[in-house]
């Protein structure tokens, strides 16, 4: 057994999250956790609302709100869209928490006491409407490199090389367009040189491990070619304040120098709430902890350079050495996980542009699982996918409701209206011996395909048993089974169902990684107690740390988290059913879709997108 940290890309609370989001960190994550937790492994699978920075700002005022008020309300809409759609964090929680201001000015303390923050005199980009500093992704112009118009201030995703906002040639604000005005102001940057031999020997490891995938370790490799110290601090009045500049509040940490450090701080935050204080330190301190981090791809550079950078500078593990502080040696991450593009129809997604199906919209017109099936079986898992309204109508009717529900609703309609119950076995022939077989053996592939991040070839192999499961119906044909109890035909038709019922049984708990709504339908199908797949809840939690909140949260006494206890699982491999067990009447897992959803949906984007496709 392992010590396995699940660390999830946080998301960003300037609005809902759309279906691009959860299937870049959302659904990929929890089917290892899920996976992991049934392989027996201790998992610990963290997360929260990223909740600081100049969008929130932006968005804010927009809506005519304060910065607090928006990350509340957004926050909550996410927690509530992250549990319908099944992800069971152990922790989901929020920067804005006390406990997380706590420990990154703890960690931002560390790095620079061991030297790893250096001050330096900076041109900052200003809005000269607002005179706010704007991010540097807020920032785009022609990439000095490769010419590409469209770079941003922190990076060119056109060549893959890092850019300061002063490089870009006509530099614009992607808020308003105008022209940014450059000023000088001191800040504290992360002295990524120093740490450049340290995060190379991490990198090339990383690669020699072969668990990585290639384009990740590629672009990350890439990184350390043009290296340089990096801004950690903002002129800006909303994030954690810096330590030792407390009579400056017009200065704040750097995003996504405390985003990333909230893999830790939630996990700080889950053994303080379990009443463990310490058991965080299993995940984070003990040398053979696994930690998988999951995101989209364009987050790569924070957690491959950045984040590890901070690790390796508060573990004193750079060319300046130096001492860990109070938290101890802190593990690096063990692979990073990072999917490609969702995009829809064909286009990129774009909330402003309307390119966009929120969480929260699609689940008030479909099942979570059919969401997540398309993401596990056509998601970007190493290239750029494409959502459209017919692959996704042709999957659902397709694959789930005629492959594997129909399989569930024959076998449990056979029970129920000739025996009741799950039947006895008689004398099985080969044809029954060979089905369970093969089905037995696909825990061993699809588990292993889960825990190398293979999820669509491991969806793959479980739907592929589906399909001999259906063949075996119609090769056994147990309909045509007929007469009286004791009679050879009644033994073999109790035969041929109790395999069935064992394929469904076992079928189930394979993909309930996948499908936890529905493998917890199924199982009550079958006559148990659906609680194959535990789920998560929402939880209102009171604030730990209060007194270290600046003032624009006072008052604040506590806020919703996700949680849940997902120790009931069933471990992975086979469960003997029981004979016996009663068996009602089904009723279908599955919605079938109607085909007119395809032109409907397509219209419903039409009117939000004015070049948008108009027929399937």
């Amino acid at each position: 057994m392992s010590h396995i940290l699940s660390a999830v890309a946080w998301p960003y609370a300037n609005g809902p999250r759309h279906i691009g989001h959860v299937a870049g960190f959302g659904v990929p994550s929890d089917v290892f956790s899920r996976y992991m937790r049934m392989a027996g492994h201790d998992v610990l699978m963290v997360s929260g609302t990223d909740e600081h920075g100049t969008p929130i700002l932006v968005a804010a005022d927009e809506e005519g709100v304060s910065a607090r008020e928006l990350a509340d309300r957004n926050n909550r809409l996410i927690v509530e869209d992250l549990v319908a759609l099944g992800l069971s964090y152990d922790l989901f929680t929020r920067t804005t928490a006390g406990n997380h201001y706590a420990v990154v000015q703890d960690m931002f303390r560390t790095v620079r006491d061991n030297g790893y923050m250096i001050q330096q005199v900076t041109r900052s980009a200003i809005s000269p409407s607002t005179g706010r500093t704007l991010p540097d992704r807020y920032i785009e112009g022609t990439c000095p490199i490769c010419g590409n118009d469209a770079a941003r201030g922190d990076q060119c995703d056109a060549c893959g090389n890092q850019l300061d906002p002063t490089d870009l040639i006509s530099p614009r604000s992607r808020i308003n367009g105008e022209t940014p005005e450059f000023v000088e102001s001191t800040h504290w940057f992360l002295d990524l040189p120093a740490l450049a031999q340290a995060l190379g020997a991490w990198l090339d490891e990383r690669e020699q491990s072969g668990t990585w995938r290639p384009n990740v370790i590629r672009f990350s490799q890439n990184l350390l070619e043009d290296i340089r110290p990096r801004a950690m601090t903002r002129d800006i009045d909303w994030g954690i304040p810096v330590p030792g500049w407390e009579d400056q509040p017009s200065k704040r940490l750097y995003v996504w120098f405390d985003a990333v450090i909230g893999y830790l701080s939630a996990s700080i935050e889950w053994a303080r709430r379990s009443g463990d204080p310490e058991a965080w330190r299993a995940w984070w301190n003990d040398p053979q902890a696994l930690s998988y981090y999951f995101m989209g791809k364009d987050n790569i550079v924070f957690h491959s350079q950045i984040w590890p950078a901070e690790l390796l500078g508060h573990n004193g593990q750079g060319s300046r050495g130096g001492e860990p502080g109070a938290m101890g040696v802190l593990g690096l991450p063990t692979e990073v996980v990072s999917s490609e593009f969702l995009t829809m129809e064909g286009k990129k997604f774009s909330s402003s542009h309307g390119i966009v199906i929120y969480v929260r919209d699609f689940l008030s017109r479909y099942q979570a699982d059919a969401l997540r099936y398309f993401i596990s079986a056509a998601g970007p898992e190493t290239a750029d996918a494409d959502f459209t309204w017919a692959e996704f109508v042709r999957r659902t009717n397709g694959e789930l409701v005629a492959g594997w529900g129909n399989l569930v609703n024959r076998t449990a309609t056979m029970i129920h209206k000739r025996f009741g119950a799950v039947p006895a076995p008689g004398q099985r022939e080969d044809i029954d011996q060979a089905l369970l077989d093969s089905i037995e053996e696909g825990f061993s592939v699809v588990g292993g395909l889960i825990a190398q991040h293979r999820q669509k070839a491991a969806l793959a192999e479980a739907m592929r048993l589906v399909g001999e499961a259906n063949k075996y119906i119609a090769d056994t044909e147990p309909f045509k089974l007929k007469g009286e109890e004791g009679s050879s035909a009644w033994l073999r038709l109790s035969t041929v169902l109790h395999t069935l019922a064992q394929a469904v049984a076992d079928l189930n708990l394979m993909l309930s990684p996948f499908l936890p709504h529905a493998a917890n339908e199924v199982d009550r199908v079958m006559g148990g107690a659906g609680r194959i797949a535990p789920m998560p809840r929402i939880e209102q939690v009171d604030e730990l740390d209060a007194e270290v909140l600046p003032e624009a949260f006072a008052g604040r006494t506590g806020y919703p988290v996700i949680t849940g206890d997902y120790t009931t699982a069933p471990t992975w491999g086979r469960h003997e059913v029981a004979v016996g067990t009663p068996v009602g009447k089904p009723s279908p897992v599955f919605v079938k879709l109607d085909e007119a959803v395809v032109e409907e949906e397509l219209a419903r984007y039409a009117a939000l997108v004015p070049d948008a496709p108009t027929q399937p």
